[in-house]
């Protein structure tokens, strides 16, 4: 099978190593991978696969240029032979959509966010997401909310949760320099305890809302929040950040973006994701507790899949600063026997239900259904 993939840009995030994925499991399968964005960083790892990479404009938003795209995709198409044509994101999938029908191949969307309408015209164009041959939603959550939202016949939906990568995702693997050297660039010495907010830093992941919560825990001494992530373009979020550690006497640490996560979950005494919205999956979950890490969730959306409260994590309330430092103070107070057997649920869970190669061979499982 020849499938191209579309997206708006190729730097990072949950559906862009999704692409990757895939990419990966096509060309096992002995077809020709294909991805169209603007570029990023992460093309250089599409393209060690063996992928193919074309850059085009497709995180624009331009009305213009997104029907412009259309043309440029089907030409893409027609010279690539495309068996499939399958798009992660709004405005590259109405160009996707177009693209498809001119050139007669089938049409994938994959529901990879949570996204909302204050309006008619909103609404429309968040639908070209349910106008897949196929829709693929990445958690229960996200299937719920497209079918309310879209009433989309359930004869069109499939639930595929995003996949970890195992093979990367293995605390065995992880050689315990690594781990030291994230410490030492966090300034968390050997008594210190880090606890590592993963997400780039924008306002509804939490940061803030942490930052409360752990000054109310009043901890002595007082552990390291370690807010891990892109945000080098907010620098007035960045002083937000720090001037509210200063007032909370809480010790804060903005080291930046990381291409070693999974020894950062090593790393990392506690694992917290307290996004104030919900997440349409909750990969970070996902990864941390295929390390065996000590992870708390927000208790709403797709990370409400991901970790069984009590039992592989902790879930809490969103938002609210009393009940997230309950959570962070009976995460700490887990003993050794405790923290071990609570590592080995979470790890039987995630390779059960959300590793990288069910995804892959459910995603293969629903071209092949289209192309027959």
């Amino acid at each position: 099978m020849n499938i191209l993939q579309v997206i708006p840009q190729m730097h990072a995030g949950g559906a862009e190593r999704t692409v990757i994925e895939m990419a990966e499991a096509i060309l096992a399968d002995g077809g020709q991978a294909v991805v169209a964005s603007s570029g990023g960083r992460l093309v250089a790892d599409l393209e060690a696969l063996g992928a193919r990479h074309v850059t085009l404009e497709m995180d624009t938003k331009n009305p213009l240029k997104v029907w412009t795209n259309a043309d440029k995709l089907a030409q893409l198409i027609r010279a690539e032979s495309i068996d499939i044509i399958h798009a992660r994101s709004r405005a590259p999938a109405w160009s996707a959509k177009w693209a498809a029908r001119r050139t007669q191949i089938p049409f994938v969307t994959t529901y990879h966010g949570f996204y909302k309408a204050k309006s008619r015209l909103k609404r429309w164009y968040n639908s070209i997401m349910a106008q897949g041959d196929l829709v693929i939603a990445n958690s229960e959550f996200t299937a719920r909310h497209v079918r309310e939202e879209h009433e989309i016949e359930p004869s069109r939906l499939r639930v595929i949760p995003r996949g970890v990568d195992l093979d990367q995702f293995d605390p065995a693997l992880v050689n315990p320099e690594r781990i030291r050297a994230h410490r030492a660039a966090w300034g968390a010495g050997p008594e210190k305890l880090a606890i590592v907010l993963p997400g780039r830093l924008t306002r509804w992941k939490g940061q803030l809302l942490m930052i409360e919560a752990l000054a109310r825990l009043r901890l002595d001494p007082g552990p390291l929040l370690v807010c891990l992530g892109e945000g080098a373009d907010k620098p007035d979020y960045q002083a937000e950040l720090k001037a509210a550690a200063d007032a909370a006497g809480v010790d804060l640490a903005l080291p930046g973006h990381t291409t070693d996560i999974a020894a950062a979950y090593l790393a990392a005494d506690l694992v917290v994701c307290p996004s104030l919205e919900p997440e349409a999956f909750g990969r970070t979950a996902a990864e941390a507790q295929a390390m065996g890490a000590r992870v708390i969730v927000a208790d709403h959306g797709g990370a409400r899949e991901v970790v069984r409260d009590g039992e592989t994590g902790w879930r809490a309330a969103p938002g609210d600063a009393d009940a997230w430092a309950k959570a962070v103070k009976a995460a700490l107070s887990l003993n050794a026997e405790g923290a071990n057997t609570l590592a080995l649920a979470a790890r039987k869970r995630v390779r059960t239900h959300f590793s990288k190669v069910q995804l892959q061979q459910a995603t293969l499982r629903v071209y092949r259904e289209l192309l027959d």
